[in-house]
């Protein structure tokens, strides 16, 4: 093991260990991230596979994000508290939990149960993003940065497919089966190959503060996520985000008096940390909506005249250039984090996704063109989501760390249920119909519509990055006054 000496202040290994220690937490983040799509191909199957109805079955896929937004703040303080690795550990061993049981089991509470644990394992991403700066060399710290926070965006755009492959090919469990057998093999590799740092800081953990902080969002969440079936003005809608977002209030309240908070609202709305939060909750939700809105306009049948007939499978592959074209830009976003500075390389993925969506409003007539504009969106995720916790990271005390950029990853979270209701909602606004008595569908201006507002949210989250103060560029993180807390 890379265990740093007794006592060690810093962690940081050598250049060879820290690829072995990136590799391995880029490897652990991409598989966590990975769950969030993973039920996609098979989600109008699971009413049957699960013997339950439709509504039920939906649960299935809004769990996990739930559980995934209430996770990563909460992980985050946890490894602020007790240590980075520990709960990087833990959260493999749930990974590989949550898959076992959904690969085992039809029954929806079990599979439910499983998916929430996968939920959870979300966790270790920015965990990950973290600890990456206490274990790398200087001069590794950005590109390290800049591949662990891409995985948010490449899990997502490389499961898509994969899912799809399996699902046609094999009985359905044998997606959780591979899940499993790559969470293990992830728990193996971070407890044998990351190093423990000594970064445990003294404190309690809020519960009272979790518990507040997971009913508050669970509930606005909800309401969001489903707000499009239930209707935006249905007492269960409006109670849930009304409710929740009282909930949030009340929590707001109770964190500032808290001697130790969950999280420091303090921190969180001094002018960096508060708009580099505002802007990823707009380009969360412009990341998001291509995800959503590109596979169906691939999958509709030629017979609409615009739609491009292609199945699951392939309209998964047409997506799969997006997750590598991320991956691909993770050393662009290193160098200009090294030379510019987070603001103007957060400020350039964000036109950059905007572009991207302009280009998908006038090329919708062949796969390739769909293909080309989610490469545009996807090189702006790669270029602008390691911007963010670097900015975060800049801003805050080393003790808030990981709380800090768990609740980044939040609102990039927000960002994207937000827009799988309103990609919903505008989808639904203009419908055509093919025959009579055939549900209708989407119509092309519904689709040229939500590339239209995915491009001006994403142009609103650059607008927002230039509001961020200017920063020296590399500057080290963890050098900040300590933030006061309530007394």
């Amino acid at each position: 093991m890379l265990d740093s000496p007794p006592g060690a202040t810093d962690a940081r290994v050598t250049s060879a260990s820290a690829k072995v220690v990136v590799a391995v937490l880029c490897v652990g983040s991409l598989c966590a991230s990975l769950m969030q799509s993973l039920v996609i191909p098979i989600q109008g199957d699971l009413p049957r596979l699960l013997d339950t109805s439709v509504s039920n079955a939906s649960w299935v896929l809004t769990a996990t994000l739930l559980a995934a937004a209430v996770a990563m703040p909460v992980t985050g303080r946890i490894a602020d508290l007790a240590g980075k690795k520990p709960v990087l550990v833990v959260s493999a061993g749930l990974l590989a939990l949550g898959s076992l049981l959904c690969a085992v089991s039809s029954s929806l509470p079990v599979v439910l149960t499983g998916r929430v644990l996968q939920g959870v394992a979300m966790g270790f991403v920015p965990v990950a993003i973290s600890l990456v700066r206490e274990v790398t060399p200087p001069h590794l710290v950005n590109t390290a940065t800049a591949a662990v926070s891409a995985t948010l965006g490449v899990g997502g755009a490389l499961g898509l497919p994969l899912a799809a492959w399996i699902a046609q090919s094999f009985d359905w469990h044998a997606l959780f089966w591979l899940s499993t057998v790559l969470a293990v093999m992830v728990a193996a590799l971070t407890a044998a190959l990351v190093p423990h740092v000594k970064d445990e800081h003294p404190g309690r953990l809020d519960l009272v503060g979790a518990i507040g902080l997971a009913i508050g969002l669970v509930a606005v969440l909800v309401g969001v996520s489903k707000g499009t079936g239930w209707g935006w003005t249905d007492s269960r809608t409006l109670g849930c985000v009304v409710g929740g977002a009282v909930v949030l209030m009340v929590w707001g309240f109770y964190e500032l008096g808290h001697r130790d908070p969950l999280v420091d609202l303090r921190t969180t709305v001094k002018r960096p940390v508060l708009l580099t939060n505002l802007a990823a909750l707009m380009i969360g939700f412009g990341m998001m909506a291509q995800a959503i809105v590109v596979p169906q306009l691939l999958q509709l049948p030629e017979a609409t005249g615009f739609g491009l007939g292609q199945s699951i499978l392939q309209a998964g592959l047409w997506m799969a250039p997006g997750g590598v074209t991320m991956m691909l830009f993770t050393p662009v976003s290193s160098r200009m984090l090294s030379r510019v500075g987070g603001r103007v390389t957060l400020f350039a993925g964000a036109l950059v996704i905007s572009l991207g969506y302009v280009v998908a409003t006038f090329l919708t007539d062949a796969p390739w063109q769909l293909m080309l504009a989610s490469c545009v969106v996807s090189a702006g995720v790669g270029i602008g989501y390691a911007a963010m916790p670097t900015l975060i990271l800049e801003n805050v005390p080393e003790e808030e760390a990981g709380s800090s950029v768990g609740v980044n990853a939040l609102m990039r979270s927000v960002g994207t249920t937000v827009a799988g209701a309103v990609m919903a909602a505008l989808l639904s606004s203009r419908t055509i119909s093919l025959a009579p008595g055939v549900p209708e569908i989407p119509g092309h201006d519904a689709f040229r519509l939500c590339f239209i507002v995915g491009a001006a949210s994403a142009a609103l989250g650059a607008a927002i990055v230039l509001l961020i103060p200017r920063g020296v560029p590399g500057a080290v993180p963890g050098e900040l006054e300590p933030v006061s807390r309530g007394r």
